[in-house]
């Protein structure tokens, strides 16, 4: 089952995806579908089936009306928290064989990240009833960070890149008791600004303090292991970069379950009624191929399991005024 949300007669609805050419509306959007869910003590299918309409919309209209939404959103942006987390993927069988030779040697010669990677080869999959590596973390926002899937990506005046970052995305619900809920997937573009990253890896946190994207569909139920995907820059209708990516969980060095775990094992993070959108890491960059993206170039992230691409321009955003701190 996959759900989309979008703007309906000036409302937020989620709509059940029924074929590539039409969605199904739903009486009410995501959120609340999953807190009712949560509270019957039913699973996110049935709460869907059971508020099924009998209005049908055009998907492709909903796209080319920039009508569509993330998946997933809160009433309030302040009550949903963007994370993610880093050096989770073994990449290709090629560039996995290297990152696996690069830790065969002593470990004070280890850089940082490859140690944070080899921590994750080596116990980022634990027994079920055991703790794994904790893997890298970082923080992106809240909910007023998130771009809806067709629409600009800001970058603003003070960035020295724009990347993509094609991965897969977890989103939750916190229930009244505080109990973390998976609704489901979707795809993501996690967006950074990598020059910076790359200047000092201490800077990895003003690196992830942009926009992001995902959607526009939302994967119910088990996700593949083994996910294959696109991810693509296009510029002036012409394609500028591709390559495919791999994902799931056979194809990285955490399981989801130790990444969930050490993501809400904060009490913090388990703040009732909060929504969280939390980034499992990719394998494929284009800035690892030496990509400068510019205005008006657009990402498309395709993972067929997980329904239509996600895709969206980038916006520069003009020099920003100067920020005038008052003292009271």
């Amino acid at each position: 089952m996959r759900l989309i949300q979008c703007e309906y007669q000036d409302q937020v609805r989620a709509a059940l995806v029924e074929s590539e050419a039409q969605v199904r509306l739903l009486a009410s959007d995501t959120y609340t579908l999953a807190r009712r869910a949560i509270a019957a003590g039913q699973s996110l299918a049935q709460a869907v089936e059971a508020a099924l309409t009998e209005t049908r919309l055009d998907y492709q209209a909903l796209v080319d009306e920039r009508q569509l939404l993330p998946p997933l959103t809160h009433p309030d942006p302040a009550h949903c928290l963007v994370t993610g987390t880093g050096l989770t993927h073994l990449g290709s069988a090629d560039t996995r064989s290297a990152m696996h030779a690069k830790t065969q040697v002593d470990e004070a010669e280890l850089t940082d990240s490859m140690r944070m990677f080899k921590l994750g080869v080596d116990g980022g999959k634990p027994a079920p009833d055991e703790v794994g590596a904790q893997p890298e973390w970082f923080y992106k926002g809240d909910g007023s960070c998130i771009v809806a899937p067709e629409a600009a990506l800001p970058v603003p005046a003070f960035a020295e890149d724009a990347g993509e970052e094609p991965e897969l995305a977890g989103l939750y619900v916190i229930a009244d008791d505080g109990t973390p809920w998976r609704i489901g997937y979707a795809i993501g573009n996690e967006f950074s600004d990598h020059v910076t990253e790359r200047f000092n890896y201490l800077w990895l946190a003003h690196s992830k303090l942009r926009a992001c994207s995902f959607g526009p569909e939302l994967l119910v139920g088990e996700l593949p292991d083994h996910l294959e995907g696109t991810s693509r820059i296009v510029r002036d209708g012409e394609t500028l970069w591709e390559k495919p990516f791999l994902t799931g969980e056979a194809n990285m060095a955490h399981s989801l379950a130790n990444l969930e775990y050490h993501h809400f094992k904060y009490a913090g993070f388990r703040r009732p009624g909060d929504v969280h959108v939390h980034f499992f890491g990719t394998a494929t960059l284009s800035f690892a191929d030496g990509v400068l993206t510019r205005d008006g170039d657009r990402f498309e992230i395709g993972l067929p399991a997980l329904g239509r691409p996600l895709r969206n321009p980038l916006r520069m955003e003009p020099d920003a005024l100067p920020i005038d701190i008052h003292a009271l």
